[in-house]
């Protein structure tokens, strides 16, 4: 069991995991995460992974305590958030250059295991979002999948959901998702 599972499942209820125990044991797997996301897509932000741990973290600590319920869940809200710092970052950086023609947009992972430029991931994020007014738990699935990086099988244990499921929303939220991009 690591230590994040005996964080999690030590805390009392209601009161959540101690957020400076919590990101000394998970520092290292979040190191990971984003080594992942910004290996395949290193031109896109000036953001190294340190960077985007520690920027993720401070947002992620906004409390004293964080409620997760299970490690999974955990490592789901980091990507989630990992991706908002990486969005943020590229609005910032490229706030005049939004909206200048349009560029084909893949939302197959297996082709590309990532974001291929900034631009793109901004028409993703934004098309995520109308996704998410309409079908919340497919732009989780696009999120968990697309920013974050994890397997069919980590997004369903991550939202209680079959693998098969997970494969099924996948398929509609990229088809729904190319849709909003055309």
């Amino acid at each position: 069991m690591s230590d994040i599972t005996r964080l999690i499942e030590a805390q009392a209820p209601g009161e959540g995991v101690d957020n400076a125990m919590l990101f000394r044991a998970a520092f290292d797997e979040l190191r990971k995460l984003a080594h992942a996301r910004l290996a395949v897509s290193s031109p896109m932000t000036l953001l190294d992974t340190t960077a985007l741990v520690h920027e993720s973290w401070l947002r992620l600590s906004g409390q004293q305590r964080l409620q997760v319920e299970t490690r999974r869940k955990f490592f789901a809200y980091a990507a989630q958030v990992m991706r908002t710092v990486i969005v943020d970052e590229l609005r910032e950086r490229h706030a005049e250059r939004r909206g200048s023609g349009e560029r084909p947009v893949t939302l197959d992972t297996a082709i590309s295991d990532g974001v291929a430029d900034d631009d793109q991931a901004l028409q993703v994020h934004e098309a995520l979002q109308s996704l998410a007014q309409v079908e919340p738990r497919l732009a989780q699935v696009v999120e968990m999948r697309y920013f974050g990086g994890l397997t069919e099988a980590e997004i369903g244990e991550a939202l209680g959901l079959t693998e098969r499921t997970v494969r099924r929303d996948w398929d509609k939220a990229r088809l729904l998702l190319a849709a909003m991009l055309r």
